[in-house]
């Protein structure tokens, strides 16, 4: 069968394992941002979660008798399932006259967690008492 014009077997199968190389890269990618997409979605999460809860920390009344000091986690944030909010509270003295006066300024921590993962996001700021 001489002078017929076609593929022969090895060059079938060399395209064969092309597109299996690049059908395996584009199957790798997609489960790559698939999981990015997870991880983004869950830090905006955690990141919208930390500022409702400052914000919500930053209204309350300044507690000037506890050491340290309490702030209550806001009862109308939607905490979805699997996370959880931490608020701390630390006096600051920056006029050095003693550890029980803050100076009418303390730093506020909000940590969000989610699942096993611990500190998805942490954001401090300063609440002072005005």
């Amino acid at each position: 069968m001489k002078g017929e014009k076609g593929f022969t077997l090895i060059e079938v199968l060399v395209a064969l394992a092309v597109l299996g190389v690049i059908g395996a890269a584009f199957l790798g990618s997609l489960a790559t941002s698939s999981n990015v997409i997870f991880i983004v979605d869950e830090k905006a999460t955690a990141e919208s979660l930390a500022r409702s809860q400052m914000e919500y920390t930053k209204k309350q009344d300044y507690d000037a008798t506890n050491n340290p000091p309490q702030y209550e986690i806001d009862p109308d944030l939607d905490i979805p399932a699997g996370y959880e909010i931490n608020v701390t509270a630390e006096r600051l003295d920056p006029n050095g006259n003693g550890t029980e006066n803050d100076d009418g300024i303390q730093k506020i921590t909000i940590t969000v967690d989610h699942l096993e993962k611990q500190q998805v996001i942490v954001l401090e700021d300063y609440k002072v008492n005005r």
